[in-house]
């Protein structure tokens, strides 16, 4: 029932985007021929002759569109009819493709509102988060560290802590003898073992037998993790290199020694290499007894655990009138869209691979659940996002999306003549095919995800 749910309050985005771009073009008085609510796949359900338009209703819901006579060979208007959309101004054209992102923000921002009022409040994107268990094995770090059933944990390595998933992104990265070092750390343990061993020749593989003196044994620096790692999307250390196996046999066996007497195989750098992989600390400040306390270093063991169970609570902020309604509203929509655009960003640096998207299936899955587990309020705030998605994405500079269009109007505008209809075709029927590939791409990582039970 909850997914069925899901499906309705998506449809009911891509109805809004579409009715967007009726609504537009009828003010501009351009003649729309088809308005179709869902993809033309499969039965139609409805179909009325409204007017000029006629509606239908198909019964794969999750789509829609809006059909002018310019698509039509034969639409009855002549060439140059003004209800034609090619015979629009710039302006107009622009307006109508904008209207439908537009459609979506006014229905997020409607969505967003509704639920302050109604709710009472709406979350700020952010939870406390609680030791509520120690279930590390006996001498684990944890123990020693100082920390306490109750705690509320406020940072890790100075990094405000807003999700439980950054202490374990945290405890990941602070593995111990991963075969993973900074430059830094490197750079600074080849200087202090040349001055330590001046006599070794730094370009050469270090004579049998010769004994090298070892650094003493000292933790790597403290992990700082960078906002994509903060969210989970990049798991690997800036500025990081990696240990070869043999780098990784010496790591294991000088660790806590002094000296090492050479197998006439390694270098004065794969010493440095072994050297620089070590424990990792993570310093975690509490807040206990209304007090902040900066705790003992505590060092997650080789798979990254700390040993500790957590409880997480939602901050919310409550709406106690018109104002902080629309301040809290604001605050949600606009951290949501930062969110948003960011990611975008993350996609098309390569950061989030292409296994990682997913779409309409998991959005449902979700979706669904997330009214099941946390209330239709809940729902209504992730539709509302959802909304603002479909506008940002659909605004990208993409041949077949809204921002296509935009972006050949205004090459149009500046060229001062619009781009031949050949070429337009051809660029938007090669948008509409790689669109179709990635829905595919998508679609399958969905189907996976579900199969493994990611989501």
């Amino acid at each position: 029932m909850n997914i069925i749910l899901m499906i309705l309050l998506i449809s009911l985005l891509i109805l809004v985007h579409e009715m967007g771009h009726y609504v537009a073009a009828r003010i501009c008085g351009i003649k729309v021929s088809k308005f179709g609510f869902g993809l033309p796949f499969g039965p139609t359900l409805y179909e009325k002759k409204i007017g000029d338009t006629t509606f239908y209703i198909h019964a794969f819901l999750l789509g829609g569109y809006v059909s002018f006579p310019d698509d039509e060979k034969d639409s009855g208007l002549s060439d140059d009819s003004p209800e034609l959309f090619k015979n629009k101004s710039v302006g107009q054209r622009s307006f109508v493709a904008v209207a439908g992102v537009t459609a979506n923000v006014i229905c997020a921002i409607i969505l967003v509102l509704l639920t302050a009022f109604a709710w009472g409040k709406l979350p700020s994107s952010e939870y406390e988060v609680f030791v509520t268990k120690i279930v590390a094995e006996k001498g684990a770090s944890v123990y020693s560290s100082g920390l306490q059933v109750g705690d509320k944990i406020i940072s890790v390595n100075g990094q405000k802590i807003t999700n439980p998933l950054q202490i374990n992104f945290f405890a990941q990265a602070s593995r111990p003898f991963d075969g993973k070092i900074s430059k830094e750390s490197f750079e600074e343990n080849y200087e202090k073992l040349k001055n330590l061993n001046p006599k070794v020749d730094t370009t050469q593989i270090i004579p049998l037998n010769t004994t090298i003196k070892l650094l003493p044994t000292t933790d790597e620096k403290e992990v700082i993790l960078s906002k994509s790692q903060m969210y989970g999307v990049e798991s690997k250390k800036t500025n990081t290199m990696f240990l070869n196996e043999t780098q990784k046999e010496l790591r294991d066996s000088i660790r806590n020694k002094k000296t090492y007497k050479s197998d006439g195989k390694i270098t004065l750098k794969d010493v440095a290499f072994a050297t620089s992989d070590s424990k990792v600390p993570l310093t975690i400040t509490v807040e206990r007894n209304n007090k902040l306390i900066t705790l003992k270093p505590l060092y997650p063991n080789e798979k990254g655990i700390i040993g500790i169970e957590r409880q997480y609570k939602e901050i919310f902020k409550e709406t106690k009138g018109l104002k902080s309604g629309i301040t809290n509203a604001w605050n949600y929509l606009y951290s949501n869209t930062e969110t948003m655009i960011w990611s975008l960003g993350q996609i098309f640096t390569g950061k989030i691979p292409l296994k990682d998207l997913h779409g309409i299936v998991a959005i449902t899955k979700v979706g669904g659940d997330v009214i099941e587990q946390q209330g239709l309020f809940k729902g209504l705030l992730l539709t509302a996002v959802i909304s603002l998605n479909l506008a940002i994405v659909n605004l990208l500079p993409i041949p077949a999306l809204d921002g296509g269009h935009l972006m050949f109007l205004l090459i149009e505008k500046i060229r001062g003549r619009a781009i031949k209809e050949e070429t337009l075709e051809k660029i938007g029927n090669t948008g509409f095919y790689l669109l179709i590939a990635l829905m595919v791409v998508i679609i399958f990582n969905d189907v996976v995800g579900l199969i493994t039970k990611k989501f």
